[in-house]
């Protein structure tokens, strides 16, 4: 499994890690889906982060061909 979060000002973080950019996160997704068994990817966005940044982690995702991705903890956008 591998978490990706997204902070409030779009900063991506690896299993923790920060990302340095948008390169450096599509060449794990890339690593990640060319493995024999995917791992799922969750992806945690801060609850005060602008939409885009989250769906352009997502759209890399898929794009690479990723197949197990799944936000986490999206509760906090339910009103």
């Amino acid at each position: 499994m591998v978490t990706i979060e997204v902070d409030f000002d779009g900063t991506v973080l690896w299993n923790g890690q920060v990302i340095p950019g948008r390169p450096e996160l599509e060449a794990r997704l890339r690593t990640a889906a060319v493995t024999p068994i995917q791992p799922e990817i969750h992806l945690r966005p801060n609850k005060l982060v602008k939409y885009e940044h989250v769906i352009g982690v997502m759209a890399s995702a898929q794009r690479l061909g990723l197949k197990k991705i799944g936000v986490i903890g999206h509760e906090q956008f339910i009103n």
